[in-house]
């Protein structure tokens, strides 16, 4: 037994999503992982949803009955509606969304970017919490209750964190939720987003070092740069989606929650991903940010 659950057993705690369902996309690597680890941790059973099919079976063995796999492409609706009716199937209801796959994207200057480029980010990255939000609000709405939770960046936030396409989507992804939200809300189901900034995966590691393997190297760069004098982990992004799914935040609604240790500043920080050129950047598939 674990010191945390242990202290749950001491002072009589259940676990802060205990018996809630939950889909978590993205949910083999990366933020999705970690949070995936953490709702199990609390006594959630969850759907790992991700494209890397080998990585969510492997995740969903070790962590025992309560994690299930799921292969999904989440730039396909009809696999999306494929893995809300699985979640049903397995659990007989759904209590949460996290819709939190994405890819890093189209990069280089606007002018060099091709159609083609633009339309994939925005399929994996905005069209994807659009197919989330709708087959699950179906559910929920029947339900009475649950909770949507859409991963956006601090480039959601901001200019000049993130390429042009990348901050584009994560904007989009703001809106929507926030709008979403109020339609949403006399049903009982809350939407929110989280923003993470500073946080190492396979997609900043890609961005700051241009191996999205070299954790190692991102999170010293990344750390040198915020004011906690560290960069953020998996881990500490699950936490703040767990806070959101959980009934302590059942007043929090159209709340875009940052997470980035104060250490993401607008100046001079666009020039990179001009300089990368123009690409579609896949590695960030992997990274389920």
């Amino acid at each position: 037994m674990s010191a945390r659950d242990s202290e749950k057993v001491r002072i009589g705690m259940s676990g802060r999503v205990e018996g809630k369902v939950a889909i978590i996309t993205g949910g083999a690597s990366g933020i999705g992982e970690g949070t995936v680890r953490r709702f199990v941790e609390e006594g959630a059973k969850c759907v790992v949803a991700d494209i890397q099919e080998d990585l969510a079976q492997s995740l969903a063995n070790e962590l025992g009955d309560n994690a299930v796999p799921f292969s999904l492409d989440v730039a396909d609706e009809t696999q999306v509606e494929a893995c809300v009716d699985f979640a049903v199937s397995q659990f007989g209801k759904l209590d949460v969304m996290f819709n939190n796959a994405g890819i890093l994207g189209s990069v280089g200057p606007i002018t060099d970017i091709e159609r083609d480029g633009w339309l994939r980010t925005i399929d994996v990255l905005l069209n994807s919490v659009f197919y989330g939000i709708k087959h699950a609000a179906k559910v929920m709405q029947d339900q009475g209750f649950g909770s949507i939770i859409n991963t956006a960046s601090t480039a959601g936030v901001r200019a000049g964190l993130g390429p042009h396409v990348y901050t584009a989507a994560k904007h989009a992804v703001v809106g929507l939720s926030q709008s979403v939200a109020t339609e949403l809300g006399p049903h009982g189901i809350r939407c929110n987003v989280i923003a993470p900034g500073g946080t190492v995966s396979g997609l900043t590691a890609r961005l700051v070092t241009g191996d999205h393997q070299d954790l190692e190297k991102a999170s010293k760069l990344i750390g040198a740069n915020n004011p906690l004098r560290r960069a953020g982990t998996p881990e500490d992004i699950a936490n703040a989606v767990l806070y959101l799914a959980s009934d302590e935040a059942s007043f929090t609604n159209g709340a875009v929650l940052v997470v980035d240790a104060a250490g993401e500043s607008i100046a001079d920080r666009n020039s990179r991903f001009v300089d990368m050129g123009s690409q579609t950047v896949q590695e960030a598939d992997k990274s389920g940010v």
